[in-house]
This record gives C-alpha cells, sequence and structure tokens, in this order.
C-alpha cells in the first residue's frame, strides 16, 4: 500500500519503517526541514535499538521516503497516519490542536478514498471530532477515521511493533477494517489477535493500559516504602507475588518513579476526561501522587545521609533517561534529582549511554558530562544510580572504592544484591531493603 505517516517523532519514525520493512511504500512528513533533510542523509534522529537497520534498509530499497510536502504524500496515500504530538495542558489534557491542524489540511487536500488513523495517544471522541472536521468539506464516502493506539515500548519498540501482542483498530467501517486488516496482517502470522472494536471503546483502550502499568508500578512503589519500614525484602516480596499467575512477573520492579512520554501523560489525561464526565478517578489521582513523592526517594536519602547538607558535596550520577535503551528524557526521575542537588548546592558528574546530550540541552555547564561511568566517579562524594542500563549491572567495586570519597552508593534501581555490597564494604542505599552498612542512622 501507500502510506502517509504525518509526524516523525518516536511513534511516527518507528511505525513508518516498520511498515516499509513488510513492502509498503511509505513517506513520513514533518514540518521540520532541518529534520527531513538529516533522514534524507540517512540519519536516524532518535536512539531506539534496531531502528538504525531497518531505516538504512528501507531507504536505500526506496521504500520510505520523508518530505515536507504535506499535499503530495497525502494524495498518494491509501492510508494516511496521524502521529503528531499530543501534549499535555496545564490542566492535564491532551492538546489536540496538532491533529486538529492537520485533519482541517487534509479536507482541501483528500480527492480519492482514504482512511485517516488517529496514531497519536487522544482522548476519548477524537476520531468523532477528526471525522467532523473532515466531513465540513468531504463527501463522507471519501474518507473514514479509524483509532488505531500504540502499544511501543521504548528500547524494544521494533520488537513491539513487527510482532505485536495485539493490534487494535476502532472503526465502524467495513471497507475501512478490510483496508487496516490487510496492512496489519503480516504482523500477527503467530496468531496474535486484530481486535476490532468502536472508536471510543479503542482511545479507551489505550488510556486503559498505560494507567494499569503505571498503577502496578506506583502499587510496588509503595510496598517497597513500606518493606523499608517493617524490615523486609522488596525483591522478595516481588518475587513472591510475581509467581502468582493472577498477577504476573512484569511491571513490579520497584524504583525512583515512572516517567517517559506516555505513562505521566496518559494518566493525567485519563484522569482529565473522568472530571469532564464528572467522574472522580480516585486510584488515578493516587497513582500521580505516589510517583511524585516517589521521584523524591533517592533526594530523601541522599539528604539523610548527609544531615541534609550537600552544599559543595560532589555526586556521580549513573543514567539520566527514564529508562534504559533510549535516550528519551521526558519525566525522567535523574532531572528532578539534579534540580534538588542543584538546589542544594552540590555538584554533578553525569554519564548515560545515549542521553547526555539531550540533557546538556537543559543545564549546559551547571552540571558536568563524562565519557564514561568511571570517570563520573572521580573525585566524587557518593555515587548516584537513576536509570538500569545493563552496563551499570556488574561494576568494578574495587575502581568505585578507589574514587568516591565518602564510601556510599544510592540505588534507585535495586540494581545490586545485598549481600555483594556487604562483601565489598560499600554503605549501600536501595529501595525497599535495608540499608547496607548502616551505622548510627535511622533507615531512611
Amino acid at each position: 500500500m501507500n502510506l502517509a505517516i504525518i509526524g516523525t517523532g518516536y511513534v511516527g519514525l518507528v511505525s513508518g519503517t516498520c511498515f516499509a520493512e513488510t513492502g509498503n511504500h511509505v513517506i513520513c512528513v514533518d514540518i521540520n526541514e532541518k529534520k527531513v533533510e538529516q533522514m534524507r542523509k540517512g540519519e536516524v534522529p532518535i536512539f531506539e535499538p534496531g531502528l538504525d537497520v531497518l531505516f538504512e534498509r528501507n531507504t536505500q530499497q526506496g521504500r520510505l521516503h520523508f518530505s515536507t510536502d504535506l499535499k503530495k504524500a497525502v494524495e498518494e496515500a491509501d492510508i494516511v497516519f496521524l502521529a503528531l504530538p499530543t501534549p499535555p495542558g496545564e490542566d492535564g489534557s491532551a492538546d489536540l490542536s496538532y491533529v486538529m491542524g492537520v485533519a482541517k489540511q487534509l479536507g482541501d487536500i483528500i480527492k480519492k478514498y482514504t482512511v485517516i488513523v488517529d496514531k497519536s495517544t487522544v482522548p476519548v471522541g477524537t476520531a468523532e471530532k477528526v471525522h467532523a472536521i473532515l466531513a465540513e468539506k468531504l463527501d463522507e464516502d471519501l474518507f473514514d477515521v479509524v483509532s488505531n493506539p500504540e502499544f511501543l515500548r521504548e528500547g524494544v519498540a521494533i520488537d513491539d511493533f513487527m510482532k505485536p501482542d495485539r493490534v487494535v483498530i476502532g472503526t465502524d467501517s467495513d471497507r475501512a477494517q478490510k483496508l487496516m486488516h490487510r496492512l496489519y496482517q503480516p504482523f500477527v502470522r503467530q496468531g496474535n489477535p486484530i481486535l476490532f472494536m468502536d472508536e471510543r471503546s479503542a482511545e479507551m483502550t489505550k488510556y486503559a493500559a498505560n494507567s494499569y502499568l503505571a498503577t502496578r508500578i506506583s502499587f510496588m512503589n509503595e510496598i517497597a516504602n513500606l518493606c523499608e519500614k517493617v524490615g523486609a525484602n522488596v525483591n522478595n516480596v516481588r518475587k513472591g507475588i510475581g509467581s502468582d499467575t493472577r498477577i504476573g512477573k512484569r511491571f513490579l520492579f520497584p524504583g525512583v518513579g515512572y516517567g517517559g512520554s506516555c505513562f505521566p501523560k496518559d494518566v493525567k489525561a485519563l484522569v482529565k476526561t473522568a472530571g469532564e464526565y464528572d467522574y472522580d478517578f480516585q486510584i488515578l489521582k493516587s497513582v500521580m501522587e505516589v510517583n511524585g513523592k516517589q521521584k523524591q526517594r533517592l533526594n530523601e536519602k541522599i539528604n539523610a545521609h548527609y544531615d541534609n547538607n550537600v552544599a559543595g558535596k560532589t555526586f556521580a550520577i549513573w543514567g539520566l533517561a527514564f529508562k534504559p535503551n533510549t535516550d528519551d528524557i521526558r519525566e525522567a526521575p535523574a532531572l528532578e534529582l539534579i534540580d534538588e542537588l542543584l538546589k542544594g548546592g552540590a555538584k554533578i558528574q553525569a554519564y548515560d549511554p545515549e542521553a547526555m546530550d539531550n540533557v546538556k540541552e537543559i543545564y549546559g555547564d551547571k552540571i558536568s558530562f563524562t565519557n564514561s561511568k568511571y570517570e563520573a566517579t572521580k573525585d566524587a562524594n557518593a555515587l548516584v544510580i537513576v536509570t538500569e542500563w545493563n552496563v551499570f549491572r556488574t561494576p568494578d567495586f574495587d575502581e568505585i572504592k578507589h574514587h568516591i570519597k565518602d564510601n556510599v552508593i544510592f540505588d534507585g534501581r535495586n540494581l545490586f544484591s545485598l549481600d555483594q555490597l556487604k562483601e565489598v564494604g560499600i554503605q549501600y542505599y536501595s529501595i525497599g531493603r535495608n540499608t547496607v552498612g548502616l551505622v548510627a542512622k535511622e533507615q531512611v
């Protein structure tokens, strides 16, 4: 098929590249001329494992193209995907101005039957709004509007797209359903379902899925905090409940809160939608509150250790991205930690395998960036781990002890076992477990 992907952010670029990989002709459209030119030169603007390989293959074989010409891309397309930003407003609602703005332009371009697909995460009722805008200028037999939410996990997005657990498609049009089924059939050859439903249910499915996962994370963080007070080990508790098939093992790892482009935004948006329908979504309000507090847990432990005086101290920070295998720093817990430490007069030496350039744009020379994890620890008072990159999991503790002055690690991702740190002789704070080497101090 001929596909147009409007928007080359994370969702748009991954979707367009993967659709091209199954033999479709794809034009990705963006208004950012510099970005489009960069992609035409073969440069991938985001970090996602495996994306560069598919990107290079499909551009070289002529299936994947990039353009700023919306009109030309849409005129050639059988299906147009709207993969546009829907940033949260101050009240938590999703900003649909980009989606609606492009929808108005499509009304002046479409001359033959075209399926318009909402790929962006959008509130319930958005497909109807897009349909109404198009219907102002087009006969209804020229288009259908479909909801097709994405369920991509940053870091494993290529696998998620190429081998999805399920594909959710919201439409009441038989014609659109046949086209969408044909498009997605190559991705579900192993038998995973393509679920057809009404547009509103498809839109709600996306928000419900992300909000539920965020709830699991916040619940486990609450359990971790309680474990510290009662003297339990949250890792043992996690294994104990995760082995129950009714619960499962995923999204039960405690830490310093969730971040990224999806969970924070989608939880807020679902709470906002609930309020618009006069429903008080109490659980999700608590999830947001818990997550906000959890992002402060490492800072609380650091301040307790240093008697609320970090001025003049230098902290080595390992991990800046909101999760491993991405350079995405949106809502990243590391940024809140850095802000608090800087306010307290501390100095920061940071290392991340992929996200440092993005963080430099925020802090400039206010913090130092290093070329390796060990360089970050040189002359630092303490090591703070915020993102669970694999490269951090098996460090040389002798080298760390040689560098860090106060012989203490604050680990927000529980990368190491307590016995391991007892053996190497480093004071060790983690989440939901007793502190190793705690002397004459109350458990934080």
